[in-house]
């Protein structure tokens, strides 16, 4: 979701943006994967049993929906074509037999999905109240590394106080101001940031609330101190990753 906002504010089109954010992408799974391969280095060294032949079939199915899912993004509203993908997994689960329509209802949440538009009408409230203005003042300009960092530093600083999807909200219009380098300075602190806490993104809060549903939540500690390692050097890697894609490409 914070993706296509920034899209939508970067002005930039859809191969331009995934050219700018391909080198911040790579670096960034760079960071994690290395930190993530020590951290767990014991685990990873162990052996597994083999998995039966239907766990290694590729889910082809969810694949086309979720490749022509993301060609509609370029071709009608991103609300529709979600919806539209949406749709058509729940409706070939149910008629498989894998789920019923009360599950597929439950797995909606839309309870959480209330939360998500009340999050939509906090942050219109406080723009209108005057906070736009206080981060116009605030908030770096320019293209430099030193200010691409410290728009991505703020951003990530913000989605760990108020979640990553009102923050993209309140910084969007500000840093558009400053062109699309800026816009992406903010969505790779959104992005990356919020992996600091449990409240940071909305993803992650997701994901708890399916591993609590499933006996399996995760480690509070181990949690933080993977976000620690990985956060700053990711941040300041993929900033500088991005700052080297403008400068190279112009954006």
């Amino acid at each position: 979701m914070t993706n296509l906002l920034a899209f939508g504010a970067s002005g930039l089109s859809f191969a331009g943006f995934a050219g700018l954010m391909g080198l911040p992408w790579v670096v960034s799974i760079a960071v994690e994967y290395v930190v993530f391969r020590r951290f767990f280095r014991r685990e990873l060294s162990g052996t597994s049993s083999a998995p039966s032949a239907e766990a290694g079939r590729p889910p082809v199915f969810a694949l086309v929906v979720l490749t022509t899912t993301l060609v509609g993004f370029l071709v009608v509203p991103a609300v529709w074509a979600a919806v539209a993908g949406a749709v058509v997994l729940g409706a070939r689960a149910v008629h498989l037999q894998r789920v019923t329509v009360k599950g597929v209802w439950s797995a909606a949440s839309v309870p959480f999905l209330l939360f998500v538009l009340a999050l939509g009408v906090v942050v219109a409230a406080v723009q209108q109240a005057g906070l736009r203005e206080i981060i116009a003042e605030l908030f770096p300009s320019g293209g430099s590394f030193p200010a691409l960092l410290a728009a991505a530093g703020i951003a990530a600083v913000l989605a760990n106080l108020v979640n990553n999807l009102p923050a993209v909200l309140l910084l969007l219009p500000v840093a558009a101001a400053g062109g699309s380098g800026v816009v992406l300075a903010v969505l790779v602190g959104v992005n990356l940031g919020p992996n600091l806490t449990y409240v940071g993104s909305l993803a992650t809060l997701l994901w708890r609330r399916l591993l609590i549903a499933r006996d399996a939540e995760p480690n509070l500690g181990e949690f933080l101190r993977l976000g620690a390692l990985t956060v700053p050097a990711g941040l300041i890697a993929a900033t500088g990753a991005l700052w080297v894609s403008l400068t190279v490409f112009g954006g």
